[in-house]
């Protein structure tokens, strides 16, 4: 990481309104709110990219272009936030895959979740009616239900579809599915799309990650920028500056005094992060908050440069941008359930992208990329490539002869590549009920801090972890109402 001098060639104390620290699609989207107000505002990055978890480089080949982190964005074309942006007019654009999502199963079958919730009822068979009555009322009104779980506890805009909801929502993904289905496709799918909350899935309202991530594929689809993940903070950052913003790379901030404003300081942190810069503005029952709050199973990342497309044995694969690797439900919920005992399964659950498949930008012609990860105990050290590469291989007979180069990093090294993954954990903090709403700490304004000055908005904040920039906006607006309210001058 290049980082420049900690308070270097920045501008005098006092030159901007507000600061953010921090330059994720939360911090981007928090500077973005605050500067659509008026508010002169400036972003601050260590790294020597903005982006955060969504970044991409060429990491093993000439020509290969791989999301370092994430890869795949449902909420970025979701939230009302990026859909109430031109981001196009800045470079956004939205790659659709054929079907948003495959999970191949033993036998060279595969499940597939169309984006038509017609298409993908009737290849559930007996399953098809439950799957129909499971998702379609949410399907049909998902803005409304967005609105309502995108953001900190509040009393509901649409009671009904939020109670309605809840139901289904708040028992375990296992349970939920054994309720519902009586044959292991569609079990096998909800349990791969429940298996994103990186918790055992007979964990209370694990359920509720499989719900919402397949009515955002029937809704808006599971589509991937055009170039790269890194198009999507290169956007937001070119409309920041359009809107009088600024953004600068290369800067470390090590203490408040590095930070050139009198007004409020927004942190796109995790609350380790936020205690080294800060914790000595808090009392201790706050800094006890922050240092109880709590971190998940990390993941190891790996992308491959491949000689030609993955030889799934399922062709639904080989037309799904991505692939849910881990077989039956049984199986999925014995992996996940034995990285959170701090294990490492032989057979864990793979998350696979095929971003090159629909996108020609990723790969030189006739070559293509693959972003995969798994999830591992937090701050793991271990090398995972084999196991991963034989998984796929169970379902892609011949897969390993494609590959030309590979690029891992190990939980450890998520982390040292973005410190916001403590431990190499992606959702930034346990995404589980005692931590989802009440993250980082329980209170009226989540985004506040006891300091009128300073505010948190990244993921460990609500709604938590994913590419939304919700977590970012709602903390903009708490640093807007105090600024308004006349509170900058006890500043």
């Amino acid at each position: 990481m290049a980082t420049a001098r900690s308070g270097a060639a920045v501008g005098p104390s006092g030159g901007y309104d507000a600061v953010v620290v921090g330059s994720g699609p939360n911090g981007l989207a928090a500077a973005v709110t605050l500067a659509r107000s008026g508010v002169r505002v400036l972003v601050l990055e260590a790294h020597d990219t903005a982006g955060g978890g969504t970044r991409s480089a060429a990491l093993t080949l000439p020509g290969f272009v791989h999301d370092v982190c994430s890869a795949v964005h449902p909420l970025g074309v979701a939230s009302s936030f990026f859909r109430n942006l031109p981001l196009a007019d800045h470079g956004l654009q939205w790659v659709h895959p054929g079907v948003p999502l495959a999970h191949p199963l033993d036998g060279g079958r595969a499940v597939v979740l169309h984006r038509s919730l017609d298409d993908t009822a009737a290849a559930l068979g007996r399953d098809g009616a439950a799957y129909r009555a499971l998702f379609e009322p949410f399907v049909r009104d998902w803005e409304a239900l967005l609105e309502t779980f995108l953001g900190p506890l509040h009393v509901p805009r649409h009671p009904l579809l939020a109670a309605r909801f809840g139901v289904r929502a708040l028992p375990s993904a296992a349970l939920l599915a054994r309720a519902c289905f009586r044959e292991e496709p569609a079990r096998a799918l909800f349990a791969g799309l429940a298996a994103h909350a990186i918790l055992p899935l007979e964990r209370p309202a694990t359920a509720a990650f499989g719900l919402m991530l397949g009515v955002l594929a029937h809704a808006v689809g599971w589509p991937a920028p055009r170039g790269g993940a890194g198009a999507i903070p290169a956007a937001l950052r070119s409309y920041l500056e359009a809107q009088g913003g600024e953004v600068r790379t290369g800067f470390e901030v090590r203490s408040l005094a590095d930070v050139p404003t009198q007004g409020p300081i927004l942190f796109d942190l995790a609350p380790r992060g936020v205690l080294a810069i800060a914790g000595e503005r808090f009392g201790a029952p706050y800094r006890r908050a922050l240092q109880r709050y709590r971190h998940g199973p990390g993941v190891f990342k790996l992308d491959l440069a491949l000689r030609g497309p993955v030889p799934w044995a399922a062709p639904a694969c080989r037309e799904a941008g991505t692939v849910h690797v881990g077989g039956t439900a049984d199986e999925i919920a014995r992996a996940e359930r034995e990285v959170w005992r701090g294990g490492h399964p032989e057979r864990p659950f793979v998350l696979v992208a095929q971003g090159s498949l629909f996108d020609d930008t990723r790969a030189p012609p006739g070559r293509h990329t693959l972003w995969a990860y798994c999830h591992v105990p937090n701050g793991s050290r271990r090398d995972m490539t084999d196991a991963i590469v034989r998984q796929i291989e169970r379902f892609a007979p011949g897969f390993g002869e494609t590959i030309l180069a590979s690029h891992a990093m190990t939980a450890a090294d998520v982390e040292r590549y973005d410190p916001n993954f403590v431990g190499g954990d992606i959702a930034t903090g346990v995404q589980d009920l005692g931590q989802l709403f009440t993250r980082p700490v329980a209170r009226r304004d989540p985004y506040a801090t006891p300091d009128a000055r300073l505010f948190i908005c990244s993921a460990a904040t609500p709604p938590g972890g994913g590419v939304h920039g919700m977590c970012g906006v709602h903390a903009a607006g708490s640093a807007l109402r105090g600024m308004r309210g006349g509170r900058q001058r006890t500043w």
